[in-house]
């Protein structure tokens, strides 16, 4: 697989988390991932973050059949590692939508809108305050 997109991908999805944006591309092959260019090893160190990664390949059965090639930025490690777990069922899905009900039911293909609250101003962090000094 060619570090170039001019290769003959099949598939193309979109995943997102927090704040990281991941770019899925897939071609038929033996189950490769790479992640910005890295392998997936070296791109999450984290044995969880793999895992959370690869749920999907293993819920549907389909990890061998794909090389997948992964852009992603934005957000933080683990973010990241949603967000990628976000695209690639989101191809599944796609590419096959007998598998919608079990990554559905996984929680796989629901966006999960959860980003962090913003600092509000005369306080100390987005809900925590200064302490309070009566005298």
């Amino acid at each position: 697989m060619s570090g170039s997109l001019a290769a003959p991908y099949i598939g193309y999805a979109t995943g997102r988390r927090k704040g990281a944006i991941a770019r899925v591309f897939v071609q038929p092959g033996t189950g490769k991932i790479l992640v910005n260019k890295r392998t997936l090893e070296d791109y999450f160190p984290r044995e969880a973050l793999r895992l959370t990664l690869r749920a999907p390949l293993e819920v549907t059965n389909s990890a061998e059949l794909f090389d997948w090639m992964i852009t992603v930025k934005g957000g933080g490690i683990a973010g990241q590692a949603g967000a990628v777990r976000h695209g690639i069922s989101r191809f599944l899905q796609t590419n096959n939508p007998e598998l919608r009900p079990t990554l559905k039911r996984a929680g796989f293909l629901t966006r999960d809108s959860r980003v962090k609250e913003r600092k509000k101003y005369g306080q100390r962090g987005a809900r925590a305050r200064f302490q309070f000094s009566k005298r």
